[in-house]
């Protein structure tokens, strides 16, 4: 007998960073889930469920070649369904599937690159403290937080951030390809909600996840949950400063576009 069309649906929720931090999406982390969610019972589609404001543009590059990866092997094909928000890296993500669909209020778009941090040297001069670095080689000590600005250090940070930003251009067109509208600049860092995101091809439409995928499946689709297991630790309630420091991080990532 045929088995009801099985849909896959992997939860990519939070920040996007290096380390096996709990709640935090790297492609380390992801890579047992996703692969399950590709290679379990034979799903006619796996479906990525975003919210996440962002993180490291490494990170989202390879979380996002995964995906492909694994759709293209398992001739699968993947839609995306964003929450509240596929911003920045979160967008990158969001890229990797077949199709991209918001709600009326998904906050969608952020395709720049951002690096931000602190200078502490009139504090160290004010309070008698003198910052001693040795270095071999003149820009080991770059954009150091504790010693003053240096013009030549600006410009080199930007010119790294233009190769990060190409990066995710190319991504965007090679991803959305003919969707794109000409003449429009959509990679300036500008965000676009619900129904706008659709009007500039960065999103294919306004829809929820089960009623469109029983659209395309029927209305006997079987859907099958996967999302990230928690460390121990975090399980039996050790780790709690890290936890309270990671999510004070998060929340900070989300209210950069009022969430």
């Amino acid at each position: 007998m045929k088995a009801d069309p099985l849909v896959a649906v992997a939860r990519l929720s939070g920040m996007i960073a290096t380390g096996g931090r709990p709640g935090v999406l790297n492609d380390s982390t992801l890579a047992p889930m996703l692969e399950r969610a590709f290679r379990r019972g034979k799903p006619a589609a796996v479906v990525l469920v975003i919210n996440s404001p962002g993180g490291s543009p490494t990170q989202s590059s390879l979380i996002a070649a995964r995906i492909r990866r694994l759709s293209e092997e398992r001739k699968v094909p993947v839609y995306a369904f964003v929450e509240d928000v596929a911003a920045s890296g979160g967008y990158w993500l969001a890229t990797a599937a077949d199709e991209i669909w918001v709600d009326s209020n998904s906050i969608v778009g952020s395709i720049g690159v951002i690096s931000a941090s602190f200078g502490f040297n009139e504090f160290l001069g004010k309070h008698g403290i003198e910052r001693r670095v040795y270095t071999a080689g003149k820009s080991k000590s770059m954009l150091d937080p504790f010693q003053p600005e240096k013009a030549a250090d600006v410009k080199r940070i930007k010119a790294l951030q233009e190769q990060i930003h190409a990066t995710f251009i190319d991504q965007v067109k090679a991803r959305r390809g003919s969707k794109l509208p000409e003449g429009k600049d959509l990679f300036t860092g500008d965000i676009w909600v619900g129904a706008q995101a659709v009007e500039v091809g960065l999103a294919d439409g306004v829809g929820h996840l089960v009623p469109k995928m029983k659209e395309r499946f029927g209305e006997k689709v079987r859907f099958v949950p996967y999302s990230q297991k928690r460390p121990l630790f975090q399980r039996v309630g050790f780790g709690v400063a890290g936890t309270v420091l990671d999510g004070i991080e998060e929340r900070a990532g989300f209210a950069r576009f009022g969430l």
